[in-house]
């Protein structure tokens, strides 16, 4: 008969083993599943069924841009040219950041398609953020925790953690800059804010946070090296804008190639009036711009203004993330430091498509407000499951119009 003793042991750690992978691989699977749904209820452009596992059905107009990227790097030119009939505007792929692209391109050395290569990153990416997720909520299935990871499989603008798009791949990025900074280790914090920054735009918010870190957290350090570990985490995780500056300035000529594009081809360029560019987004005609053929289902039929309630929901979210962080400095005096980081990344992701006036693309960079169900997990029950209702439901209708290509 085997001693008890030296058995026991093996126990918990395959119960551990179960707690760190199952709950996160769940999720990435439900959230698959969901999106699978709505695509089967959906229909594409050309009235066509969606083929969601395929890497058409994931793809928009910004998809060529990363693939073109990934495929022969940064060009800019004048747009005539090459298109004689076209407006006298600048053309090029400039407009958009190469962490991602370059990651396609890594996987690509595999032999498989770069299409291919950046749904696996996307996917990838995604689970990644679930994995993370799951470990900054310390890998214990409660109902607080379940119900947010819930929440994370239809999160607001979530269709797009899905396609070929750097969404997945930074906001995975935010929560490794959060968890390094939870960790205490400025080197983790610093990778995961390059790779943000490196990837989109606004990913750059994890260098605001970064700087801010010495206020909430190195907390077993004087105040100096807090400053010094928040002031170098920052300064690692900026590099990742400038690498992608030097990418672009090495293809063109032009350390501003990105301001450029931006200002000639879609009127952007400094700082907005938020909330006007907010008006203007709410406002836009995307039922107008484009409208599928053919008869639409029910969904698509109703999902074609959903970028409206879409904003809604996001104002709530963010407010709700806020009053949450509030209370619990009410009533605790203190937030954990990775609240503080999740606090101000979603704030200010919520806000900087508004600043830039990205009119057309604020909808799937809200989605990087992910990282703010770390303050999620805080709320009442009553809170959380009426959230959870309200983005299942969002998350139908903006991936209807997401499947539909309204959505860019």
């Amino acid at each position: 008969m085997p001693d008890p003793a030296v058995g026991e042991p093996a126990r918990p750690a395959r119960r551990d083993w179960r707690h760190a992978l199952l709950p996160p691989v769940a999720a990435w699977l439900i959230a698959n599943l969901v999106t699978w749904t709505v695509a089967r209820a959906s229909v594409a452009g050309d009235g066509s069924r969606v083929a969601y596992w395929s890497t058409g059905g994931r793809s928009r107009w910004d998809s060529a841009h990363y693939l073109s990227i990934a495929r022969t790097g940064y060009e800019m030119f004048w747009c005539r040219e090459r298109y004689p009939d076209f407006r006298d505007v600048m053309c090029g792929n400039v407009a958009w950041f190469p962490g991602y692209p370059m990651s396609v391109r890594a996987v690509s050395a595999t032999g498989l398609s770069y299409e291919l290569s950046a749904v696996v990153v996307t996917e990838v990416s995604l689970l990644g953020m679930f994995a993370l997720l799951w470990w900054l909520l310390g890998a214990r299935l409660t109902r607080a925790t379940g119900l947010t990871l819930a929440i994370g499989t239809v999160f607001p603008g979530g269709v797009y953690l899905h396609a070929v798009f750097p969404i997945a791949t930074v906001t995975m990025a935010l929560l490794v800059c959060v968890a390094g900074v939870k960790r205490g280790s400025w080197m983790l914090a610093a990778a995961g804010g390059f790779v943000a920054a490196s990837c989109h735009p606004v990913g750059a918010v994890a260098v605001g946070m970064l700087l801010a870190s010495a206020f909430f957290a190195w907390r077993g350090d004087t105040w100096p090296i807090r400053f010094a570990k928040a002031g170098v985490s920052a300064a690692l995780a900026g590099c990742g804008v400038l690498w992608a500056k030097w990418l672009m300035w090495q293809a063109t000529g032009h350390w501003d190639a990105y301001e450029i594009l931006q200002a000639s081809s879609y009127g952007q360029g400094g700082l907005h009036q938020p909330f006007a560019a907010m008006a203007d987004a709410y406002d836009f005609p995307f039922r107008d711009w484009y409208t599928p053929k053919g008869h639409l289902p029910w969904l698509v039929e109703h999902a074609l203004a959903a970028h409206r309630p879409q904003l809604w929901l996001n104002l709530v979210y963010v407010l709700l993330v806020v009053a949450t962080a509030v209370v619990l400095l009410v009533r605790h005096r203190r937030l954990e430091v990775e609240e503080w980081a999740a606090l101000a990344l979603t704030v200010a992701v919520f806000l900087v498509p508004f600043f830039a006036g990205a009119e057309m693309s604020w909808y799937r960079n809200h989605a990087q407000m992910f990282v703010g169900l770390l303050l999620v997990r805080r709320m009442s029950v009553f809170v959380q499951v009426p959230l959870l209702v309200l983005c299942a439901a969002q998350y139908a209708l903006l991936g209807a119009m997401f499947f539909a290509g309204v959505l860019v």
